[in-house]
């Protein structure tokens, strides 16, 4: 799974407190992220009254999640606007653009273009427009003012993505590696920073294949450095999901040397066996994984790690799925993400010999046990230390590791606190507030 859906949410509705349209965001932090780029561009375009589902395509449930919304939507809003856009639109446009209830399909190219927002607006549009996504060959900074309600800001710096796993239909959503120029990139940070914003999180669909289109081929770890080194007011920068051979040595220096750098990865890993990772067409093996884990934590020993598993992927015997259920262990992982396997339609997995269905709910939630047993191991760990925690509500923080804290008094949203973490609750932290 690559970095655009390293952690599939639920679907969210936010309406435009400013009266604007009401946008209804399906799938990853990078979708949200693109919503409310298309927020902008839909309220200068005068679009008030629109409804705008941004899909997802990870898995055939998240389109038959985003087709019932819509549904529901048009029963209870006759008269809005219903325009479809995302990735599942993206790969199958005439699915959506038969449903009677949908007014405009969008392509994920146009949808983050001003100028296909005023073409609906004045009603100039054709009703699908949808181009060839693998023609994209720029991705353009895009100037949001963080993320409406939320603490941290998401800076888009990569799109698309060349590899081709077995599993995964994204690249056809989203095209091929683009890369943000590091100069925009940087703008955006420091924008951001004098907004208030204390914790920057860099997305894309393959964080670590950043810049070898962009001119002298600056690999990630370069732009990050660069990045900090241009806004030194930035107190926290965070990484999204990160493949475990793509690391470059800056990056590595940087997880070594740089502070401002969460002591936090992910890890885009997906499975622990050898066999499943090569079906997978995967670019690293689990002695890659392993390596990876215990090269960060010889450089940063209090480094906690997140990954994506899937369960159930075909072909995927007993002896092969204790392999994944064993490198939860072995590589130290906390934060798990865990997908039972869902075939899509077009995808070489698809046409390979399936599990059985309840046999991949069973492993998921086994992989999900011992991702719980992790948590509990790790969050006991911490009771009695002093943290920085980020205050993401009144009420509610999270640490440089991304443990949840649940604060002794109100704070302000997006404050940095400093934060005793005195006992633990589920899987949240509890904390007293310095005074």
């Amino acid at each position: 799974m690559s970095d655009a859906h390293e952690e599939v949410l639920p679907p969210t509705v936010t309406k435009d407190p400013a009266g604007g349209p009401s946008i209804v965001t399906f799938g990853c932090r990078l979708n949200a992220y693109e919503s409310e780029v298309m927020r902008t561009h839909a309220r200068g375009a005068g679009l008030d009254d629109a409804i705008i589902f941004n899909t997802c395509a990870v898995t055939a449930e998240a389109e038959r999640q985003a087709r019932q919304a819509i549904r529901k939507a048009r029963r209870e809003n006759p008269a809005a606007r219903i325009i479809v856009t995302g990735c599942a639109a993206q790969v199958n446009p005439g699915r959506f653009a038969e449903m009677a209830e949908v007014d405009q399909v969008l392509g994920n190219d146009a949808k983050l273009k001003a100028e296909s927002w005023a073409d609906f607006g004045a009603g100039l549009s054709e009703r699908v427009r949808v181009n060839d996504i693998m023609s994209v060959k720029e991705t353009a900074g895009h100037l949001i003012q963080g993320m409406e309600g939320r603490a941290r800001a998401f800076v888009q710096v990569q799109n698309g993505c060349d590899h081709r796993c077995t599993f995964c239909i994204i690249p056809y959503g989203r095209g091929n590696s683009r890369s943000v120029p590091i100069g925009e990139i940087v703008t955006q940070v420091r924008a951001l920073v004098e907004a208030g914003y204390n914790e920057v999180v860099l997305t894309g669909v393959d964080v670590t294949s950043y810049g070898p289109d962009l001119p002298g081929r600056p690999a990630l770890g370069q732009m990050v450095r660069r990045l900090l080194a241009q806004v030194p007011e930035l107190p926290r920068l965070r990484l999204s999901s990160l493949d475990p051979v793509e690391m470059d040595e800056d990056l590595w220096r940087l997880v070594a040397e740089e502070p401002r750098l969460m002591p936090h990865l992910h890890v885009s890993l997906q499975a622990g066996d050898d066999m499943v990772l090569k079906r997978m067409k995967r670019r690293h093996l689990r002695a890659d994984a392993i390596a990876m884990c215990e090269r960060a934590r010889s450089l940063r020993p209090d480094m906690v790690f997140g990954a994506d598993l899937i369960a159930g992927f075909p072909t995927e015997t007993d002896e092969m799925f204790e392999n994944t259920l064993r490198i939860v262990e072995e590589c130290g992982l906390t934060w798990l993400h865990v997908f039972p396997y869902s075939a899509r339609q077009g995808t070489p997995a698809a046409r390979m010999p399936q599990v059985d269905k309840a046999v991949r709910k069973e492993r998921a939630a086994r992989l999900r046990a011992a991702g719980s047993a992790a948590v509990a191991r790790y969050l006991q760990s911490q009771v009695g230390r002093e943290a920085e925690v980020l205050a993401e509500s009144e009420i509610l923080g999270r640490t440089p590791h991304f443990a949840e804290v649940r604060l002794d008094r109100p704070a302000v949203p997006g404050s940095l606190l400093r934060v005793t973490l005195t006992g633990v609750e589920a899987e949240t932290l509890t904390g007293k507030t310095a005074a």
